[in-house]
């Protein structure tokens, strides 16, 4: 992007190929020194863009990127875990099942199935009372 910006910015403005990319690394940087700046409306349309590309999309992606680099759930399961489970649960209900026979017990059919968790936002105290 800084060579392009650079490559556009020496056409529009008449400047050095090094000058021009120099002016670009300023720019996107939002340093702005200005040593180096557009004078003709095109240049100029050119600097907009090339700050608001910076400042509203790479810089952002850039945070992004490194901030889910240090977010990383520990306690998430990985694949193979979850389907070690999934057999121990399938062990321990055939097991169940097998002493219940023996017992003289009736198991349900399916599970009862477990209460929703709480909302977000009642967990927050945003949530309607009752009562």
């Amino acid at each position: 992007m800084i060579i392009v910006a650079g490559a556009i910015y020496s056409h529009v403005e008449h400047k050095s190929a090094t000058d021009s990319v120099w002016w670009a690394v300023v720019t996107a940087s939002t340093v702005g020194y200005g040593d180096i700046s557009p004078t003709t409306g095109a240049g100029r349309a050119l600097a907009a863009l090339l700050i608001s590309t910076m400042v509203l999309l790479v810089i952002p992606l850039i945070t992004a990127h490194f901030a889910s680099q240090l977010i990383v759930d520990d306690d998430a399961f990985e694949h193979a875990e979850q389907e070690e489970l999934k057999a121990d649960v399938r062990r321990m209900r055939a097991l169940l099942e097998e002493l219940a026979a023996r017992h003289g017990i009736v198991l349900p059919a399916e599970p009862a199935p477990s209460p929703a968790p709480p909302r977000a936002a009642a967990r927050r105290g945003r949530g309607r009372r009752l009562g």
